[in-house]
């Protein structure tokens, strides 16, 4: 993991979205696992519900995702539009696994059960925590040499992700990391004005 606050603030400026990957890791399968076990333990969530979960997909299990997902795709995008659709997807097919993100509704719900103060929040409050996860795996793989992005190809794509993978029913599709070794440098990062994004009161 990342152990210094320095190499903390260092992963958090270099991480971007990177397309170009390959089907290469720089880290063992074992590794991948390590992060993603590591980041759903460890995410803080509301009320410690621990709502997250999460699917890796490698090796065939990855390229299937992609060829599904372009099958769902081509049904609803026109064939004279669909080229650049294609190449995306075959971009996404080309890295080497993706990470599954989910929320886990039965926990959720308890939340609401428990607490009906907060029932109107607490799709938000798990949402919240979703987004955290993500970017811990995310920023844990930049720092060991991969390149990933966020998809979200839900709701598109859900009902055949749990019937090809046995997905729990109450577990929602949130997000698809598709991750790999760089091919390419993520294009230059723009910034607004944090001090227009920013307020201090002493």
């Amino acid at each position: 993991m990342i152990h210094t606050e320095q190499n903390f603030s260092k992963a958090i400026e270099a991480r971007r979205s990177t397309y170009g990957i390959s089907k290469e890791s720089t880290i063992s399968d074992e590794r991948i696992e390590e992060i993603v076990a590591f980041a759903i333990k460890h995410t803080p969530s509301a009320f410690n519900s621990q709502s997250g979960r999460a699917v890796v997909l490698l090796g065939e299990n990855h390229d299937k995702l992609w060829n599904l997902t372009e099958a769902a795709l081509k049904e609803i995008v026109p064939a004279e539009k669909f080229q650049p659709t294609a190449d995306k997807m075959a971009s996404f097919r080309n890295g080497y696994g993706t990470v599954l993100f989910f929320e886990d509704q039965a926990v959720v719900r308890d939340l609401q059960e428990r607490f009906p103060l907060y029932q109107e929040k607490m799709p938000d409050y798990s949402l919240q925590s979703s987004g955290m996860l993500q970017y811990i795996v995310w920023t844990t793989l930049h720092a060991e040499g991969l390149g990933a992005s966020l998809q979200h190809y839900n709701p598109i794509i859900d009902d055949a992700v749990q019937k090809v993978w046995d997905i729990p029913s109450d577990w929602q599709l949130v997000s698809q990391m598709p991750f790999g070794k760089p091919t390419a440098a993520p294009n230059e990062k723009q910034f607004n004005s944090v001090a227009e994004r920013m307020k201090v009161f002493k």
